[in-house]
């Protein structure tokens, strides 16, 4: 029963990571969201296998995905120069 609801939070976690992802576009261009979200997609499918497994790193999945989404949007801004 533990399990099942350690695998909901991460679950809601990783959909919030995902609308984080598709709203990055307001400061990100276009071919760097597509890139957020294949990586979310990615992130999401080991997040799926990490379940079906039962293994409690599926609590790791949303924080790596939020992790790399933030850094990737701060060096886009620093180095880029993106702009909302």
């Amino acid at each position: 029963m533990l399990f099942v609801v350690v695998a909901a939070c991460a679950a809601v976690a990783q959909l919030g990571v995902g609308y984080l992802s598709l709203i990055s576009g307001l400061a990100a261009p276009p071919w760097a969201v597509a890139l957020f979200l294949g990586w979310w997609a990615v992130m999401t499918y080991i997040g799926v296998r990490l379940m079906l497994h039962r293994s409690y790193w599926v609590l790791l999945v949303p924080a790596v995905s939020l992790a790399t989404l933030f850094s990737a949007m701060v060096t886009g801004g620093a180095v880029l120069g993106w702009r909302a």
